[in-house]
């Protein structure tokens, strides 16, 4: 038998020959649909056919006019289908209006129905307009033109050969009696008979020669005979004939097995087709006969047959048995390998039974064959052989893990090898499906709710504590969902994760848990309520909204404050700390925790997280998800600290995967509960709409809708008809009116008359919304976000009440309120995403949202959700409801910016931190389990289990594309990472890495307005962002009227596009089409924030003018007013006719502050306004600054700013704490900011008109400029700034200092230099050290006045004791004075020299401190007094009564740089009175200054007399041990977030300089000591071994 034949993809495996001119037919499902529906789409009169007819027909001349007529029929097509569903759709209806009107002069009755019937109610005047375009259009040509055009089209839709049409048949009816003949098709001449005499007189030859059937003498001749007629008779045509052999066993073994007559019967019939019914009867009749001859011949003949002919199927090397995903078999192969397999099966069996009992009975050892077991050998061979290389080893027979809370009645089914992808995955049984020639249905039935164990008990809200009690007040008890979960969630601390159909009772599950950790902080009777911070993420602001209102309810008789944190709702640091709970969106709680790295006060404190709808992670929104959990799991990890996670999650497949993520143990937090515990169990119904023609799709959709809802009606219910768009839910509910008017059905619609109906009708009159109001009478009622407040909870309670059988409404109603009804229909799949730009499929989340709606509790025994979409994506939703598709992680597309976000906060320093790092995240999770989705080899997967060198490389890479952008600087050798001012704004302000490349590449210092909107037009965050054709004509209209600056790219490209709809948005134009007021909303929130970032980077690159352009055009967009509008268009209190004559008359704020009320009042022609204006102008911030500047040196300036402010505060303009301002230093020459800071002008210091002090330094260069700005900014409102001027006129700097003092290179002075043995004895070095060389002369050979100025740990107390022993040596009556600033340092001098100078030398030392006085005696006596500034300033203060003062030759004052400090004046006092006494007394008083390495040494030299000669300042490098210096500048306004961002590179550096030798750090103040040294432990409890730093025994350490 030849080999199947091999497709193309396969050849590259195998050694089959490649054929030539092999034309493999398009085999492709997927493809075909699309050509069909391209064809189909094209067929019939299409309005492109049209507008190509009219071009090629019509002379230029008059084409204008006709192209004016053709965008009227557009336009009013757009009206009639709607703008929301698409520009096929606008098309399709332009076509159809055209067909209708071409041979019509009006708009008549006939026409009117025939729209009304394709598009429901639609505006009169539109169809008016279409008629009249039309028929000017064909005015232009005569009636034959058309007429072809139209005979075209139908002849080309005829010319189509629809699928059967060429099947001939019969409608005539037969009676059928056998000895009659059967007509076939096609085949005349060729007659079946059903008389069996007939057939076997004509058929019966016999065959059954010996050397044909080599079998023949075990199997009897009957099977052989008959099965031998059979092939002879009808398969003679066939070139591949089965083998005789083949078909015998195989029927053989159907014969032998143990069916039932009927069931063979069906089975044969499959085999052998139509021409086997002789054969069938006959086999059937003698069926024993043949089993029992069969079996009294020998195996061996059977198998060898058997085995034959697998081999000649297998083929030795014909193909190989990797890379054959696919085999291709003939229907003959498929029979005879299922034999082959069945056979194989049954010795397994023997073999398992043999296994089983031990040992081998005495039966089966008799009849012991070498040869049976050599074919038992070579089966396990072939099986072997067939057997995939890679497969996993799955023993079905081991016991299942069994998760004690995981309900799971898929799960089984999951487990199965048919399982793969999830595409074979088994609907529910019961399932029905419905297919016609409108549309196909598929009906899942509800499922029975799952029986209750004998272990569950309901928990009763009494039975709680005080608290529980409190919070669930007005509840019976908890809900069975509740009950399971109750333990863990109340009385544990564990991780959950849990996941259960949307409206089974999650929230109150979060709330179990926000119970258990706010009873951890009540002590005797009180909450600590500061102890604790509570994150509930929820995924949309609509839910947050709703879950704040619900929580704050159940939590106030606690006293818990619950507030929303998101884009909409913004708190301040004071609201945050007053706050214990925090309902929040995923991106803000990143951005939040990303910036706060330091604010202990909030993500170190919150001890629970909640992640709401966790299966998110699938979606574009997942990433967010995935940075915030590895942020905190990092954190509980480094900081030790307790950090609960809750994740609540719609029913999903892989929830392992999920439960591994967020560190739940799946024995005790994992919990799953599938559609049978939903509170109403719910029939899903799925309806996909076959027509691809667009138009007609919508018009059928509309049908189906109509007659899903009426049947729900009829049934007493009520129905929630989702749609997708604002617009189509009055276009919606219109047309079911219609279709119900029309067909007399109207009166089951009707609201049922009563005495509320009454109270609702009169209610309803009320509203100001039109067609509420028309809708009402009917039953029916619209709902959506557009809709004023008052008018949706009106609908809502209408409907609650039961008035309203019917609500069109948008997806908002299901996720922000919670209104349940009996059935709901989502109407379309298609839904405009602002996000992507287009028309996406309406995401599962929103779908399971409003599923979750169907069914009410009290009332309903189930729910029915309908889905009606079009055919192709009836799969779609069939597979993502069922839940088959496991959630995969998106965190690769956005690894870059979350890894910058990382680096950022400081929490990832380094590859290793980051590797670990990606450990976290759900792609590890999936990336191990799914290795093949993310591009990992699955030899790479076994070489690396662990995937180390796989996370490696993704982060290596990912580093040096930020390192290229400049958002990170990345040390390839050492692995380093550290952040940049880039990286950082990038990360505050969630910036995208390609739009920082954009900036990088665009922006520059010198840009304009019109070149700023056009760079962030370009960022990455609008790319999803498309110019659709039907928006063309609007943007250009919106272009010539709203846009004041150039928009380059044009109405044609999408930066165009977002460029105009940004300005239009600032101008404050209206749009019509939804899709603009959509995209416009998304790019005005976007385009902010970009802005921002744009501007802190300027700030940064420090541009005054790109930066104060930046910082207007933010606020530009926040407001909503082009910069050169008057300020006061930022109240809302002022006429709009008041503000324009404001502007007309030039009227500026500065000239309003000038004139008086009445005044204005005049101007304006409007007297009362007056006093308001003025008020308003007033309330503008301003404010006035004042600057004093001293130079420090010739290159620093020190700048006093002094900062009034100058307006009236008004709480409902200027809010309750402060304005913020910017301020900065500009040079207008050089374009640079020298300096610039962030500051808030705050209530208390606006009302009591205090003046606020900013000091600063800031470079000055030579020569000198003319003059800088100071210019103040106010951050939030427009034509609010101020200027002040630095004049460098008659700025006295200092004099030019001289260099300092050369290091000379001399040979080292050995002590012995001294000339005193006693000295000498002093010192346990040799040498002294080159700068004690260098001065070793003047001072202990002179008695100038020496100024020493040198880096700490250069020996200047040896300077100090060298000129004391010139005292000793030269004036030994005399006394010698050591000052030092602090009294630590006295007593360790006083320590030392004590040993030295008074043990050894055998001279007087003593300390004169405010802690030691000693009598008047001892200090007579003293050689040496070690004394501080303040008490020697005392003591000297009466010199004249003081003997001892007098005596003193020499007086050293060490650390004399602290002249500059706030004790400064005391030292000068000490130094005047010196040289006043010794003026006096006439006895020269040496003066020893010694300090750092001074800037201005020579001015201290002058003050201290001190020539040429007794000047020594060393350079700051000059020291004994060389000295590395880093340093590491730190952003951040507020101290406590600064230092914390400290400790990590803090922790680095130890590691990398000094991994084994003792470190000091210093910190500012004694709090931070404690703070960094926790940190610092809290780092090394991450390492591998924490105790590194620890250089002792621990034993030692511990012992008392």
């Amino acid at each position: 038998m030849a080999l199947p034949r091999l497709t193309g993809a396969l050849r590259s495996f195998s050694n089959v020959t490649k054929q030539e001119n092999y034309n493999e037919e398009v085999a492709d499902l997927k493809l075909k649909r699309s050509k069909l529906q391209e064809q189909i789409l094209d067929s019939g009169l299409t309005w492109k056919k049209i507008v190509t007819f009219l071009n090629e027909n019509v002379e230029k001349s008059k084409m204008q006019s006709i192209d004016e007529d053709l965008k009227d029929i557009l336009q009013a097509a757009k009206q009639i289908v709607g703008m929301d569903n698409g520009r096929e759709a606008i098309e399709s209806g332009a076509a159809f209006l055209f067909m209708t009107f071409h041979l019509k002069d009006a708009v008549g009755h006939m026409e009117t129905k025939a729209i009304k019937q394709m598009f429901g109610p639609f505006p009169s005047s539109s169809a008016t307009a279409a008629c009249d375009a039309t028929n000017r259009i064909i005015s232009q040509f005569s009636q034959d033109d058309f007429t072809a055009l139209i005979q075209m089209t139908e002849k080309e839709y005829s010319d189509r050969i629809f699928f059967g049409k060429n099947i001939a048949f019969s409608f005539d009816m037969h009676d059928l009696d056998h000895f009659d003949e059967l007509p076939l098709n096609g085949e005349a001449q060729k007659t079946i008979s059903l008389d069996y005499k007939k057939f076997l007189n004509e058929h019966f030859q016999e065959h059954c020669t010996p050397e044909l059937k080599p079998v023949e003498k075990t199997n009897g001749s009957l099977l052989w005979c008959e099965v031998e007629k059979y092939l002879n008779a009808t398969l003679k045509e066939m070139t591949e004939a089965p083998r005789i052999e083949d078909l015998c066993c195989t029927l053989y073994d159907m014969l032998a097995s143990i069916k039932s007559g009927d069931e063979l019967q069906d089975e044969l019939f499959q085999l052998l087709g139509p021409e086997g019914l002789e054969l069938i009867e006959k086999l059937l009749q003698n069926r024993i006969t043949i089993v029992d001859r069969f079996l009294n011949s020998s195996n061996d003949h059977k198998f060898e047959a058997l085995q034959d002919n697998c081999k000649k199927i297998l083929g030795e090397n014909t193909k190989p048995n990797y890379g054959c995903q696919v085999t291709i078999q003939s229907e003959q192969e498929k029979q005879l390998m299922k034999q082959y397999r069945r056979e194989e099966k049954k010795i397994a069996r023997r073999e398992k039974k043999t296994g089983e009992e031990g040992e081998v009975s005495g039966d089966s050892l008799s009849c012991f064959d070498p040869k049976e077991l050599r074919i038992h050998r070579e089966q396990a061979l072939l099986n072997a052989r067939s057997v995939p290389v890679l497969s996993r080893q799955r023993d079905m027979d081991i016991e299942k893990i069994r998760y004690p809370h995981v309900y799971d009645s898929q799960a089984e089914a999951r487990k199965t090898s048919a399982f793969i992808a999830g595409a074979k995955m088994i609907l529910p049984e019961a399932i029905q499906r419905e297919n016609n020639k409108l549309y196909e249905e598929v009906r899942i039935p509800y499922s029975e709710p799952m029986p209750v164990g004998f272990e569950e008990k309901p928990v009763y809200i009494q039975d709680l504590d005080e608290i529980g009690q409190l919070a669930f007040k007005g509840m019976r008890r908890l809900n069975r969902i509740q009950s399971i979960v109750f333990e863990t969630a109340y009385n544990t601390n564990e991780n959950m994760l849990i996941c259960a159909p949307t409206g089974a009772g999650k929230t109150n599950i979060a709330m179990l848990t926000i119970l258990h950790e706010i009873r951890q902080h009540f002590q005797q009777g009180v909450i600590k309520k500061n102890e604790f911070k509570i994150v509930y993420v929820a995924p949309m602001k609509a839910l947050a909204a709703e879950m704040t209102n619900y929580f704050s309810k159940r939590l106030e008789p606690l006293g818990i404050v619950v507030k929303e944190l998101t884009g909409d709702m913004q708190l301040s640091k004071n609201e945050i700390l007053r706050t214990q709970m925090l309902v929040t969106t995923p991106e803000k709680w990143d951005v939040v925790t990303r910036k706060s790295v330091g604010d202990v006060a909030l993500s170190q404190i919150v001890k629970l997280l909640i992640l709401d709808e966790v299966h998110l992670l699938h979606e574009d929104r997942g990433p967010v998800l995935e940075s915030i959990v590895a942020r905190t799991l990092r954190q509980v990890e480094s900081t030790q600290s307790m950090i609960r996670i809750l994740g609540l999650s719609a029913t999903l497949p892989n929830y392992l995967d999920v439960a591994t993520f967020l560190h739940v143990n799946p024995y005790i937090g994992l919990f799953y509960f599938d559609g049978r515990f939903r509170p109403v169990p719910l029939g899903q119904t799925f309806l996909g709409i076959k027509n691809a023609n667009k138009m007609q799709q919508l018009n059928n959709m509309d049908e189906v809708c109509y007659e899903s809802v009426l049947k729900q009606v009829k049934a007493g219910h009520q129905v929630m008809v989702f749609v997708h768009a604002r617009n189509a839910t009055v276009r919606t509910a219109m047309s079911l009116i219609e279709k119900a008017k029309n067909c007399g059905q109207i009166s089951y619609f009707l609201p049922t008359e009563g005495p509320e109906y009454g109270h609702a009708e009169k209610q309803v009159q009320k509203s100001r919304n039109k067609q509420v109001r028309e809708l009402f009478p009917d039953g029916f009622s619209i709902h959506h976000a557009g809709m004023l407040r008052q008018d949706r909870s009106l609908v809502e309670n209408l409907f609650s009440g039961g008035h309203i059988k019917v609500l069109v409404c948008t997806a908002t109603l299901a996720w922000g309120v919670n209104l349940p009804a009996h059935a709901v229909i989502i109407k379309g799949t298609q839904i405009y995403a602002a996000k992507r730009g287009s028309f996406v499929d309406l995401g599962i989340l929103d779908v399971m949202q409003i599923f979750g709606r169907a069914g009410r509790p009290q009332f309903d025994k189930f729910g029915e959700g309908i889905i009606i979409t079009t055919h192709d994506k009836l799969s779609h939703y069939l597979t993502l409801l069922t839940q088959q598709n496991p959630i995969e992680s998106q965190f690769l597309e956005s690894l870059a910016d979350n890894l910058n976000a990382e680096i950022a906060l400081g929490t990832v320093t380094n590859v290793e931190e980051a590797v670990k790092w990606i450990s976290y995240t759900y792609l590890y999770v999936r990336m191990r389990a799914n290795p093949l989705v993310y591009g990992i080899s699955h030899k790479a997967y076994q070489i690396d289990p662990t995937l180390r060198k796989h996370r490696e490389q993704l982060v290596i890479e990912v580093g040096r594309k930020l390192d290229k952008a400049q958002m990170i600087r990345f040390e390839e050798r050492t692995g380093y990472f550290s952040s940049t001012d880039l990286g950082r704004t990038a990360s505050h302000y969630y910036i995208k890495y390609n739009t920082i490349e954009t900036f990088n590449e665009l922006f520059d210092a010198h840009k304009t307005e019109g070149d700023i909107f056009a760079i962030v037009s370009k960022a990455e965050e609008f790319d999803q962002i498309k110019v659709r054709e039907e928006e063309i004509e609007e943007l250009d209209t919106l272009l010539n009227n709203f846009c004041e600056l150039s928009a380059p790219g044009g109405v044609e490209n999408s930066y165009g596009k977002i460029n105009i709809l940004l300005q239009t948005y600032i101008s404050r134009g209206e749009m019509d089409s939804f899709s603009l007021i959509s995209d416009s909303a998304y790019v005005a929130q976007n385009a902010a924030r970009i802005v921002r970032a744009l501007f802190e980077i300027a700030l940064r690159k420090r541009w005054p003018t790109m930066t104060y352009r930046l910082l207007n055009l933010s606020k530009v967009i926040d407001k909503r007013l082009w910069g050169w509008a008057s300020p006061l268009r930022q109240f809302s209190v002022l006429p709009p006719h008041i503000l324009t004559r404001l502007e007309e008359k030039n009227l500026t704020v500065d000239k309003l502050k000038d004139m008086r009320k009445d005044e204005i009042g005049h101007i304006l022609h409007h007297v009362n306004i007056g006093l308001k204006v003025k008020q308003c102008v007033h309330q503008i911030p301003s404010v006035m600054m004042e600057a004093s500047i001293q130079p420090i040196t010739r290159t620093v300036l020190r700048v006093t700013l002094s900062i009034y402010p100058d307006f009236s505060w008004n709480d409902q303009v200027h809010g309750t704490t402060g304005e913020p301002w910017w301020i900065w230093v500009e040079d207008p020459t050089n374009d640079h900011i020298y300096h610039s800071e962030y500051f808030l002008a705050l209530k208390k210091q606006v009302l009591n008109k205090e003046a606020q002090l900013l000091v600063f330094t800031i470079p000055i260069f030579e020569p000198l400029p003319s003059q800088y700005y100071i210019r103040a900014v106010s951050d939030r409102w427009l034509g609010a700034e101020a200027v002040c001027i630095i004049n460098f006129q008659h700025l006295i700097l200092p004099e030019r200092h001289p260099p300092h003092t050369e290091l000379l290179d001399l040979q080292p002075l050995p002590i012995t230099a001294l000339g005193c043995k006693a000295y000498e004895a002093l010192y346990n070095f040799s040498h002294f050290n080159p700068v004690q060389t260098q001065i070793f002369h003047t001072l202990y050979h002179t008695d100038c006045n020496v100024l020493l100025g040198a880096p700490t740990g250069s020996g200047k107390t040896v300077a100090a004791e060298l000129a004391i022993f010139r005292v000793f040596n030269k004036y030994p009556t005399s006394k010698a004075v050591y000052i030092a600033p602090l009294k630590a340092l006295v007593r360790e001098r006083m320590d030392d020299w004590k040993v030295r100078i008074e043990e050894k030398l055998g001279k007087k030392v003593i300390e004169l401190t405010g802690d030691v006085t000693p009598d008047m005696k001892s200090i007579a006596q003293a050689d040496l007094i070690v004394t501080t500034p303040e008490k020697w300033d005392g003591v000297s203060r009466s010199w004249q009564n003081r003997n001892y003062v007098q005596r003193v030759t020499i007086l050293i004052i060490d650390e004399i740089h602290l002249l500059g400090e706030e004790r400064g004046p005391v030292l000068e006092v000490i130094v005047s009175r010196t040289n006043f006494i010794s003026s006096h007394t006439e006895k020269p008083v040496r003066i020893v200054g010694l300090s750092t390495a001074l800037a201005n040494a020579r001015d201290l030299a002058d003050w201290l007399n001190i020539k040429q000669m007794g000047l020594f300042n060393f350079r700051p490098s000059v020291r004994p041990v060389p000295l590395e210096v880093h340093i590491q500048g730190f952003p951040g306004q507020h101290y406590c977030p600064r230092m914390a961002s400290m400790n990590k590179p803090a922790f680095q550096a130890i590691r990398s300089h000094s991994p084994a030798k003792p470190v000091l750090i210093f910190v500012s103040s004694r709090r931070q000591t404690r703070l960094t040294a926790l940190e610092l432990i809290a780092f090394l409890a991450t390492e591998e071994d924490p105790k590194q730093w620890l250089n002792m025994d621990e034993r030692e350490m511990r012992s008392p």
